[in-house]
């Protein structure tokens, strides 16, 4: 056994209690009324960062839910790594589909089974103690930050501020997010582009109030009828998105990247199992991995309107509403696809009903280059951790923040993420397995071991 291996052994029992410290917490950025937890959050990840070995760190202010800073300064002459994760958490409902309270996490079937057990305090404290052990044995040769936020969940609306704030404090040679996904515990990947993100919510009004539907309905009409037709024609049978110019900036994907897509050991009947479908749908044209990574998509993530109450209630509503979104590829700007949405809306929606369209939050995509140093030292502590080289994987989700690093920090930054698409992650039922944790634990310590020796070797 080695050293790494015998310490997360000898601590993890600790580790878990700390961690369940702060899943206990319901930091969920979504609801106003968890604008206590947030602090007592960032509290909680400031104490143990000190526990872990930083210098300092400071529970800081912003415009929305404060932010954690941390530091461990080595060396002026040594390189710097900053570490960043967020604490806030997805809503947990409904409810009734989970198997325990979602804030009051289990170990059971060799998994931790609770809100944020992966996204993204589990895998936030992956790194914390990866860094931990770095500290205690000695090895760490070079300087560490932390910057964890409350917002990442709502699309990190104050992060952008506070990076241009403090742009000095947060100066780093690379950024290092463990966020992301795996393609399988058995077959690691390092993340290389994330999609961006485009979302906005739709107000249908027709009528001044809900009327009797047997009164009215067939001569006035109906919002929710309405709305699910202007949603229906956003997407073409062959699953092409028909807004006006929204392709403009879509680059095609590389023939040579394509190839190497196609060999990446993907079983779609497993897929599909996982998921409970029958079948996939999807653009035309393209595979389901390019689909979910490489191309653009549009989704409806709610729709309401009318009476939803047990029993019945015959009205035709006065109002339906969807909250939809976009994911996009890199080169597309959100703010430009957002508008061009708008504008598509108030052109195709009809005279008998007022249409209100709110953009809500976006972002752009990212990619990382494969030569990046701090990328190669990654994919050496996969390789370390979990037996095989990982495979270079671009994710079809986004984390808006991640091209902001880029543009206003100037710093590139590498997706370490070790989640399965079996961690439920915003689902109930949320997950992490604990050879996953202690993986990863083992994985960032070898990037921590091999990051300065590639930053000498890059030449």
């Amino acid at each position: 056994m080695n050293d790494v291996k015998r310490y997360i052994e000898e601590n993890e029992s600790r580790f878990l209690d700390e961690l369940f410290s702060l899943i206990r917490i319901p930091s969920v950025s979504a609801y106003s009324e968890h604008k206590a937890d947030m602090w007592a959050c960032a509290e909680r990840w400031k104490e143990q960062l000190l526990e872990a070995g930083v210098d300092r760190a400071d529970v800081m202010p912003s415009e929305g839910n404060p932010l954690v800073f941390a530091e461990k300064h080595v060396s002026d002459e040594a390189p710097t790594v900053m570490i960043y994760a967020h604490y806030d958490v997805m809503p947990p409902e409904p409810l009734d589909l989970w198997k325990n309270d979602p804030f009051e996490p289990e170990v059971r079937d060799g998994h931790i089974w609770a809100r944020g057990a992966d996204d993204d305090k589990g895998q936030a404290m992956i790194q914390v103690k990866a860094f931990e052990y770095m500290v205690r044995s000695g090895e760490l040769k070079h300087n560490v930050k932390f910057i964890f936020e409350g917002e990442e969940e709502i699309g990190s609306p104050s992060l952008n501020a506070f990076l241009q704030k403090h742009r000095e404090l947060l100066k780093s040679d690379v950024i290092l997010v463990s966020d992301t996904s795996m393609l399988g515990a058995d077959l690691p990947s390092l993340t290389t582009g994330l999609r961006g993100l485009a979302y906005w919510e739709i107000e249908v009004t027709g009528p001044n109030r809900d009327l009797h539907s047997g009164h009215f309905g067939g001569a006035v009409a109906n919002p929710i009828n309405v709305l699910c037709d202007l949603i229906s024609g956003i997407v073409d049978k062959d699953g092409r998105i028909t807004i006006p110019h929204f392709y403009d900036d879509v680059e095609e994907v590389p023939q040579a990247e394509r190839e190497m897509i196609a060999q990446i050991p993907f079983d779609e009947s497993r897929y599909r199992e996982a998921i409970g479908v029958r079948a996939l749908k999807g653009e035309k044209g393209y595979s389901t991995l390019e689909r979910n990574s490489c191309r653009p998509s549009f989704d409806v993530c709610g729709i309401w309107g009318g009476y939803t109450g047990e029993g019945a209630k015959t009205v035709l509503p006065s109002k339906a509403y969807a909250k939809v979104s976009s994911r996009l590829v890199p080169h597309q700007q959100h703010e430009k696809i957002s508008q061009l949405f708008v504008d598509y809306i108030r052109e195709v929606a009809p005279d008998y009903v007022d249409v209100r369209v709110t953009p809500l939050h976006g972002g752009e995509g990212y990619v990382c280059p494969i030569t990046l140093p701090a990328y190669r030292a990654a994919a050496m502590g996969f390789e370390k951790a979990f037996g095989k080289k990982p495979l270079a994987v671009r994710r079809g989700g986004s984390i808006p923040i991640i091209s902001d690093f880029e543009r206003i920090l100037g710093t590139k930054t590498v997706l370490m993420g070790f989640g399965l698409e079996g961690n439920a992650i915003h689902s109930p039922n949320e997950n992490m397995p604990l050879d996953v944790f202690r993986k990863g634990i083992e994985a960032v310590v070898e990037f921590h071991r091999q990051w300065i020796p590639c930053e000498q070797r890059q030449d």
